[in-house]
């Protein structure tokens, strides 16, 4: 039973496999990709499963490599009512990367998926959260190849990306050079004054589930709409297991057994709908 006068929650999935993720990428080289066993279509189809079953839509951040490698299940994913946003094409960390190469593979990464479904592509969200403050150029990029809105800055501290003083709700910013750009950021709840990361993905797994109920309950009560996002691997217990360090292996694989009962439990207390909906709802985009 959602809340009485609970505000939409935006549910949001960055389509991407278990060897694109960076807490692998120190034993995974992006070159053997292609060689790797192949689970991002099966566990994003579990997911649309998922949504369909619980009556919600969702935003797909698509990574362009999947969407190379599997153009109908972006077709999929458009045609069960969900929307379709961007999640750029190597997930390469920004930073690591110079404004030009950045901005030819977001270029490349949001054409494929407007000539795969035929519709313009809204938004964007950086892999691994890593528009930081040495990267906020690629706001500017963001904005000039025509997304309405963001969901890269993480307001945290962290040892990978965040922005510790970054607008904690949906909010329309100026970028570095003065244009306007709708930022909409993970959540985090405040607890002594600190922001707690309650948005999803490892988080969620790796927190207590009443944590992120507490946290979301928080959100809605102060800052209105809550991000949550998680990964299709993070419901895929079966995926191959990677040798690397215990840090990226407890950070990847635990919990992965408890995702999608823990996904059914919150969506069936809260109300979700697209990232865009929510934007909407809000005032930020039009409806």
């Amino acid at each position: 039973m959602h809340p009485a006068n609970s505000p939409r929650n935006a549910m949001s999935v960055d389509v991407e496999d278990y060897f694109h993720v960076a807490a692998l990428s120190r034993v995974i080289r992006r070159e053997d990709w292609s060689s790797m066993e192949y689970r991002a279509e099966s566990s994003t189809r579990c997911l649309l499963e998922l949504f369909a079953e619980c009556d919600i839509k969702a935003t797909f951040f698509i990574l362009g490599w999947v969407a190379k490698r599997s153009p109908d299940l972006i077709r999929a994913i458009h045609g069960a009512g969900h929307e379709v946003a961007c999640h750029g094409m190597s997930h390469e960390l920004v930073y690591r990367q110079t404004p030009e190469v950045f901005a030819a593979e977001t270029r490349e990464s949001k054409d494929l998926l407007e000539q795969i479904l035929g519709v313009k592509i809204q938004g964007y969200r950086a892999a691994s959260w890593s528009i930081t403050r040495q990267s906020l150029w690629a706001l500017d990029i963001i904005h000039d190849l025509g997304f309405e809105y963001d969901s890269s800055i993480f307001p945290i501290r962290h040892d990978v990306y965040g922005i510790p003083d970054a607008p904690r709700r949906p909010e329309l910013i100026r970028t570095p050079a003065g244009k306007q750009l709708v930022e909409f950021p993970p959540s985090t709840a405040r607890i002594l004054g600190t922001s707690l990361p309650v948005a999803g993905g490892g988080y969620f797994r790796l927190l207590p589930y009443w944590l992120t109920r507490w946290g979301l309950r928080q959100v809605n009560r102060d800052n209105g709409a809550f991000m949550f996002y998680l990964h299709p691997w993070e419901v895929d217990p079966a995926q191959p297991r990677i040798e690397a360090s215990w840090f990226s292996r407890f950070r990847h694989y635990t919990n992965l057994h408890r995702t999608e009962d823990r996904l059914r439990q919150l969506i069936g207390q809260f109300p979700f709908t697209t990232v865009r909906n929510v934007l909407a709802d809000t005032g930020l985009l039009a409806a």
